[in-house]
């Protein structure tokens, strides 16, 4: 992936002369002296490719002053604590390899950034989003206006950096669609391998391992996100993650888990039965939901409005739930009926997907301008999203009692392409007879 092009393109959208900061992720300790596993942060690495902590970037648009350049501030090179810790670049090492125009340690910082931002027309960082860097600014700030007695100006104005990342993080070139589909083949192994490992009387966290097993002997570095693996009741939570119950005959368990590989997530759900036999209360629903996401994927092309995705999978749940007495038909009458009151949200609560990439839950907007009312923004080739469906079915009173306890959910990834869309994570099995016949060759 063209890291300095990215830089680039960030850069002509500032105004000349403009200085952009974006630091890292910090490390978190979990207790005593052990930190969790580092994860950089996602609009650092998209520019920089560089996964090292106690990092940031500086870049200056090009302007009067000169040609636009990218700073990178990073650990010094130190052969004692690489004993311990692991290979550093060091600055010298980070500008050879990533392409950037100086490097400093980031114990110069400090010093550095005032000097970046001494006449600088317009600071660029993620307003009120880190106190620690909101803080950083305002040293950085007052620090320039000290040099005032010598002529020096502080910048007049402070711009929000995310919207103009997120928007170009939205469209993912051929490199990061080649990553993305990797994670995906990845995830889609890691749940078949699931199904086949299910029985009754296992543990969820038994199929969570078989799941993380998968991920890391095929090179993923981590979960995208914690797995979902959520036996019988458990899939009406649609956060669960305990993981802790046991498997039981007649249950359905739903997985929701992807892998992140060379930082992109993946992101899929399945939802399968104990017995390797769906019973036919959860056929019905189980082909519900496949049959929305059906409609749901047929509405994925460019030009195509983003929310044509959650109406066309809303209406195909909303006539399935009258047609098998979830919903009162004499009441309602139609789907659109039920839609227009809410009634459908008893049972499907949830959006049917969201952006991918970088973050599972990835960067950019789902409509044409800030205001609720304003239309949804229409697809267009490059994009990543998931397409997500479910029915979720409580004891209540009028509920038919066949359905009681049942969670499903049927996820992929989709990429929009220039003439409709693929689907990234095909490699799980996903109807009843591929599932069925997965299982019952696992037996």
């Amino acid at each position: 992936m063209n890291f300095a092009a990215r830089r680039a393109r960030l850069c002509a959208q500032m105004q000349p002369g403009g200085v952009a900061i974006v630091p890292t992720a910090p490390t978190a300790a979990r207790n005593s002296d052990t930190d969790y596993p580092y994860r950089h942060d996602s609009y650092f690495y998209y520019l920089t490719g560089f996964t090292e902590p106690d990092s940031v970037l500086a870049l200056v648009a090009a302007g009067p002053a000169g040609p636009a350049q990218a700073v990178l501030f990073c650990r010094p090179k130190n052969l004692e604590r690489e004993i311990w810790d692991g290979f550093r670049h060091g600055p010298d090492g980070a500008r050879a390899a990533f392409g950037f125009d100086a490097a400093h340690p980031i114990e110069e910082l400090d010093a550095e950034m005032v000097r970046l931002l001494t006449d600088a027309p317009a600071a660029y960082y993620a307003l009120g989003h880190s106190a620690a860097l909101d803080t950083q600014m305002r040293a950085w700030l007052s620090g320039v206006r000290a040099l005032g007695r010598s002529g020096a100006r502080a910048p007049a104005e402070a711009h929000d950096l995310l919207p103009l990342l997120d928007e170009m993080r939205l469209f993912k070139d051929d490199g990061e669609q080649a990553l993305m589909l990797r994670a995906a083949a990845i995830s889609a192994q890691a749940h078949e391998r699931a199904m086949r490992a299910t029985r009754a009387g296992m543990f969820e966290y038994q199929l969570e391992a078989e799941l993380l097993h998968e991920f890391r002997s095929n090179g993923a570095q981590f979960p995208a996100y914690t797995p979902i693996v959520a036996a019988g009741a458990n899939a009406c939570v649609l956060h669960y993650n305990a993981n802790n119950a046991q498997l039981r005959d007649g249950d359905l368990v739903l997985i929701d888990a992807g892998c992140e590989f060379d930082s992109y997530a993946a992101d899929i759900t399945r939802t399968y039965p104990v017995s390797g036999r769906f019973s036919a209360p959860q056929r019905q629903l189980y082909e519900l939901v496949l049959a929305a996401q059906a409609a749901a994927l047929a509405a994925v092309a460019p030009g195509r409005p983003y929310s044509d995705i959650h109406d066309a999978a809303t209406g195909v749940l909303a006539q399935g739930m009258l047609d098998l007495g979830l919903l009162d038909k004499a009441h309602f009458g139609t789907a659109e009926n039920a839609i227009a009151e809410r009634a459908h949200q008893q049972f499907y609560m949830h959006g049917t997907g969201h952006w991918l990439g970088l973050d599972v839950h990835d960067t950019g907007a789902y409509r044409d301008g800030a205001a609720p009312g304003k239309p949804s923004r229409a697809l267009a080739p490059g994009m990543v999203l998931t397409v997500e469906p479910g029915i979720y079915v409580r004891p209540g009173p009028g509920i038919p009692e066949q359905f009681w306890h049942t969670g499903i959910r049927i996820e992929d990834d989709v990429l929009v392409t220039p003439g409709g869309h693929r689907v990234l994570s095909d490699g799980a099995a996903k109807t009843v007879a591929g599932i069925e016949q997965l299982m019952r060759g696992a037996r």
